[in-house]
C-alpha cells in the first residue's frame, strides 16, 4: 500500500483549517474533522483511485482530487461525525509507492487560483501548478 506525504503547503492548509474549525465550532468539532481528515488521507493512500477520486488533468499530470465527504462513515467518533465536510484533497503519485498531497482546500474556493502563481496562462495551455510540483519530504 502506498504511503502519503504532505507538502509544506498542504500541512499549512491543514493547520489553518483545523484552527478555523476550533475557533468557529469548538474543540469537539475540530477533533471530529481531524478524524475525518485522517480517514480521507488513509483512504487515498489505500486506493488512490478509490470511489470519489477524480482525475484533474487541468492541474497537471496525474493530479487527482478527493472530497472528504467520501470518508465520512469510517470517520465516526464517540461524539458523532462531521455532518458537512467542506474540503478537497489534491494529490498525485510522487513515486509508485508514495502519494504526494499537494493541497487541502475548501470546496467553495476557486481551486485554480490557489494552485497557480498567476492567472496569466494562455487559454490553450494548462495552468502552472507550483503546489502540486512541490517536493514532498522523504
Amino acid at each position: 500500500m502506498p504511503v502519503y506525504r504532505l507538502s509544506a503547503t498542504a500541512a499549512q492548509d491543514i493547520i489553518q483549517l483545523l484552527a478555523h474549525t476550533q475557533d468557529r465550532f469548538g474543540e469537539t468539532a475540530r477533533l471530529r474533522y481531524e478524524v475525518l481528515l485522517v480517514a480521507a488521507l488513509r483512504d487515498v493512500a489505500a486506493d488512490p483511485e478509490c470511489h470519489g477520486s477524480v482525475a484533474r488533468p487541468e492541474f497537471g499530470g496525474g493530479v487527482r482530487s478527493y472530497h472528504l465527504r467520501h470518508s465520512g462513515r469510517p470517520a465516526r467518533t464517540p461524539d458523532g461525525l462531521v455532518r458537512q465536510s467542506r474540503h478537497v484533497l489534491l494529490y498525485r503519485f510522487s513515486k509508485p509507492d508514495l502519494i504526494g498531497i499537494g493541497r487541502v482546500l475548501y470546496d467553495g474556493r476557486d481551486v485554480e487560483r490557489h494552485l497557480c502563481p498567476t492567472n496569466t496562462a494562455p487559454t490553450n495551455t494548462a495552468p502552472t501548478n507550483t503546489a502540486m510540483n512541490e517536493e514532498t519530504p522523504p
